[in-house]
């Protein structure tokens, strides 16, 4: 069952990172299914936070999609090279957003080893966030899609963690956010391969 859009309406955001983990992700692109359940998530407090794309109320042609309603995607080019997918959440001009970093895949597997060019399955197929975009297909084509649409959503299949199986720490690659590079905005599952960095 799809998560319903009044789930990504909420204004905690680490709240709902930390409640994305165990949530299925999934696309459909040309007939092809694939995804898996969400392992990793890092959460970006919109115009307060330094490590944002949107802090300081910034809007430009690549933010102004974490400034609409909740519930679409937020897909950016990082480095030039990486497509990233995050998950917009709030009210519309609350640009929170939520960046997926890892996902324990469980569905169309061959067809995700196709796109990471892995003819042997490997961990590293979604362990990280730009992993994870390329496996699943995901790229800046579907920027501010809808995640109630039949091409990219997240289910609620019943998967759950307790806090003792989940681990909160800072983010990672944010060094230039100044003092909020070590706010407890990163979430993963303990113990889980397919996520990208965990700590020691």
């Amino acid at each position: 069952m799809k998560l319903t859009q009044d789930y990504y309406l909420g204004n905690d955001v680490a709240g709902i990172s930390k409640s994305l983990l165990g949530k299925y992700l999934f696309t459909c692109i040309d007939g092809v299914t694939t995804g898996g359940y969400i392992v990793e998530t890092e959460a970006y407090n919109g115009i307060i936070d330094k490590a944002s794309h949107s802090y300081g109320n910034r809007i430009t042609p690549r933010t102004k999609t974490m400034f609409m309603q909740g519930g679409i995607a937020y897909v950016y080019l990082c480095y030039g090279i990486h497509e990233m997918f995050n998950i917009v959440t709030a009210v519309e001009g609350v640009p929170h957003a939520i960046l997926i970093r890892a996902v324990n895949p469980t569905n169309g597997i061959e067809a995700m080893q196709v796109r990471r060019n892995m003819p042997v399955l490997k961990h590293t197929i979604t362990a990280g966030p730009g992993s994870v975009a390329k496996a699943l297909g995901i790229n800046r084509n579907v920027n501010a899609i809808s995640l109630q649409s039949d091409t990219l959503w997240i289910e609620d299949r019943g998967l759950n963690f307790t806090d003792e199986q989940i681990a909160i720490g800072p983010r990672i690659g944010v060094s230039y956010a100044g003092e909020d590079a070590f706010l407890p905005y990163r979430f993963y599952v303990k113990g889980n391969k397919y996520v990208s960095k965990p700590n020691k």
